[in-house]
């Protein structure tokens, strides 16, 4: 008799274990492109990358480039390997078991412990550790394998190489100024700089709204030397060296291309 009430205690343990539901996994955070707002990276996959699902993030002249946190966390890593594997990378813990990592940078600009949103920048592109050039390694993770990679909630290409445009920390505000040439028309151009094509003009005393600024080549005009851009449009760049914000420099809350 004994051994029968241990028998149907058992089998009471089980049936109510298989009753209970598990609970449930939480979702993943909407990570974003981890370069700041704008910008737009190669991303490439490849199925004898290390680990699969690892994303390869390049673009024309990238060495220093900023890296930015794609969602917000706690920096949990901060480790230089020296010459070999990852090199200089970050750990970001996400929470929920998911984590994000930066690889092969060239510095820090966060220690552990600290706590980040999006858009913060982490570190710099480099081409440290077992890399033969500049630049990012990137992956999530979650409870320590690699997963497929999401922005947005999208998935990220598997396998082959796609251009991506970071929506990380964009600010919805524009800028305004005014072009002062004091009568020539000013060169549009179809990227930050002089060596871009131009793709029109504008003329003295028109109005701009500015949609984003970066850095480009360095102009000296009306309001002195400045290596500042502004977008006016997509493809379309004029040199802020020639444009009144009543602004020295950046325009406070317009987003950075």
């Amino acid at each position: 008799m004994r051994k029968r009430w241990w028998s149907l205690t058992a089998v009471t343990a089980l049936i109510a274990a298989t009753l209970v539901p598990a609970a449930p996994a939480m979702a993943a955070p909407t990570f974003k492109v981890p370069f700041p707002c704008g910008q737009s990276w190669s991303g490439q996959t490849r199925s004898d990358h290390s680990p699969a699902y690892a994303v390869d993030f390049n673009r024309t002249d990238d060495l220093g480039d900023p890296v930015v946190a794609s969602a917000p966390g706690t920096v949990d890593r901060v480790t230089d390997l020296g010459g070999t594997s990852y090199g200089k990378y970050v750990r970001i813990d996400h929470g929920g078991g998911y984590s994000t990592y930066y690889a092969h940078l060239n510095g820090f600009n966060v220690s552990v412990g600290q706590s980040v949103g999006y858009g913060k920048v982490i570190g710099w592109v480099g081409s440290t550790g077992g890399s033969t050039g500049p630049h990012l390694h990137y992956e999530q993770r979650l409870n320590g394998s690699d997963i497929q990679v999401r922005f947005n909630g999208a998935l990220a290409l598997y396998w082959g190489t796609k251009t991506y445009t970071s929506n990380n920390n964009c600010s919805s505000g524009t800028g305004s100024g005014t072009v002062d040439t004091a009568g020539t028309p000013l060169t549009v151009r179809s990227g930050p700089g002089t060596g871009y094509g131009s793709v029109g003009t504008v003329t003295d005393g028109t109005k701009v709204t500015i949609q984003c600024q970066t850095s480009g080549t360095t102009v000296t005009g009306t309001y002195g030397t400045s290596s500042i851009w502004d977008r006016i449009g997509s493809g379309r760049y004029i040199a802020d060296a020639y444009v009144y914000t009543g602004y020295d420099g950046y325009i406070p809350n317009v987003p950075r291309c």
